[in-house]
């Protein structure tokens, strides 16, 4: 297969870092990454995730949680699933 098309992006720097960081522990590289972007884009005719806006209870919701509004915090996942339990 030849493979001479170019694709040229410009990216955040701390994005790409930690993108590219992620992708070495699972032992890809940028380019092969875009790869199986773009054939999975080819495969399923469209994006190979939901791009969806948020509806006006998680809008809301996102925005009190960047306020710091309503927000809990714990310390283990075992003392999050304990307070369900309340």
């Amino acid at each position: 297969m030849n493979k001479s098309a170019v694709i040229h992006a410009r990216i955040e720097p701390g994005i790409k870092r930690s993108a590219e960081s992620i992708l070495n522990r699972i032992g890809l590289s940028s380019t092969e990454a875009i790869r199986m972007f773009y054939r999975q884009i080819t495969l399923r005719k469209g994006l190979p995730f939901a791009v969806e806006l948020p509806n006006a209870t998680t809008r809301a919701t996102l925005q009190a949680s960047r306020a710091g509004k309503d927000v809990e915090e714990f310390a283990s996942t075992e003392e999050l699933f304990a307070s369900w339990d309340k």
